[in-house]
């Protein structure tokens, strides 16, 4: 194998797959990248698996001579990140002794690296026989952007440490809970298809999708191929495939109230930033604060009190509606959730308690973030 690449396109490449390398691998080989070289299209593929995330993208290359062959991952990014810019010769030569040696040599000086043989890297799985569903980068992106902080880390609950997707004929609904909260999101799609799909898909691997959708244009279309086991993300010349969590996803819609006894409108930055001052007091035991309602007044008072520490308190004005009420809260889940609601001013939708409450934007994106409250102990 032969083939002469810039160092920037190598480098932007190895970055983007080598993020699907596993850090514990259970084989050798699975450290490594697969390098395949195609003097026909004058192509180069780089492609890393863990055995349930895969990544592979494809960049322009002169071809001298075709091949495969598995590289160290960390090894080579290391090297190729610290070249300079400019054109890189790789080779590979077998050795006497049955061993590959891969060459690197830019504009000056030699760097040779152990290899594989490209035969025990696993195939990276593929969807047969689907139909793809197209959604645009950016729908795409600001569903993820705005649910993916709400999964669960809890191993034991597979299914709930990633996102549900459900693709409509004309919207794509977004859902993430880790049992506290929920985050549900619906972005607008073109299609003339009646076809609908759910999926459930690990976080882990739409973070790295997040990031492979931020190198391109929010313009581009994604094709999605889904199976039972597998869903594959195609853009471009990149594709990332994952395999899907098992288990039925909670019916969240279910958990969602309808009808509501109090509604508060609140500018959302003001609310933020309000919380983020208390939060200082309220982090130094048990991340509490409680929201107060204050109708006569059109008032919400956000306060806390930490034993042995301190207190804190402040108001925001508001447009309050329904009878006062007192509500705990976590601020992490409060703060968390409101950063990603998309507008200027915001509703607060409650009835009792410990019932569950709902923050949802007034304009733009159509989202619905719900939080548990907590017993507030006097």
């Amino acid at each position: 194998m032969k083939l002469i690449c810039s160092q920037s396109e190598l480098n932007a490449n190895l970055s983007l797959a080598s993020r699907a390398v596993p850090s514990r691998p259970t084989h050798p080989v699975l450290a490594n990248i697969l390098l395949k070289a195609n003097s026909d299209t004058d192509q180069v593929e780089l492609t890393s698996f863990d055995l349930s995330l895969g990544i592979c993208t494809t960049f322009d290359a002169q071809v001298l001579e075709g091949g495969e062959i598995t590289i160290p991952s960390k090894l080579l990014l290391d090297i190729v990140s610290k070249l300079p810019q400019g054109d890189i010769t790789i080779s590979s030569t077998e050795e006497e002794s049955g061993g590959i040696t891969v060459t690197l040599k830019p504009k000056s000086g030699r760097y040779q690296v152990r290899a594989m043989n490209a035969d025990e890297f696993p195939e990276l799985p593929t969807v047969h026989e689907v139909e793809p569903i197209e959604v645009s980068a950016s729908a795409l992106s600001e569903g993820l952007q705005r649910t993916l902080f709400a999964t669960s880390s809890d191993e034991t609950k597979q299914v709930i440490t990633g996102v549900h997707f459900f693709l409509k004929r004309d919207s794509i609904e977004f859902a993430s809970t880790d049992g506290h909260r929920l985050a549900v999101v619906e972005t607008s799609r073109e299609s003339d298809e009646d076809q609908e799909s759910e999926v459930t898909i690990p976080a882990k691997a739409l973070r790295e999708l997040q990031k492979m959708l931020g190198q391109g244009s929010a313009s581009d279309q994604v094709e999605i191929y889904i199976d039972p086991v597998q869903v594959v993300f195609v853009r471009g010349n990149q594709r990332l495939t994952s395999r899907t969590l098992e288990g039925h996803y909670p019916a969240y819609n279910q958990l969602i109230p309808r009808q509501f006894k109090r509604e508060v409108t609140i500018d959302r930055k003001q609310f933020i930033s309000t919380l983020e001052r208390i939060s200082v007091l309220a982090s130094q035991k048990n991340n509490i604060v409680k929201l107060s309602l204050d109708r006569d007044n059109q008032l919400v008072i956000l306060s806390c009190e930490t034993q042995d520490v301190g207190s804190a308190i402040e108001s925001i004005p508001a447009q309050v509606s329904g009878t006062d009420i007192e509500v705990g809260f976590n601020v992490r889940y409060l703060l968390e959730g409101l950063k990603e609601l998309s507008s200027a001013e915001i509703q607060i939708h409650l009835n009792h308690q410990l019932q569950p409450v709902i923050f949802t934007p007034l304009s733009g994106l159509k989202m619905t973030y719900l939080t548990m409250p907590v017993q507030i102990r006097d």
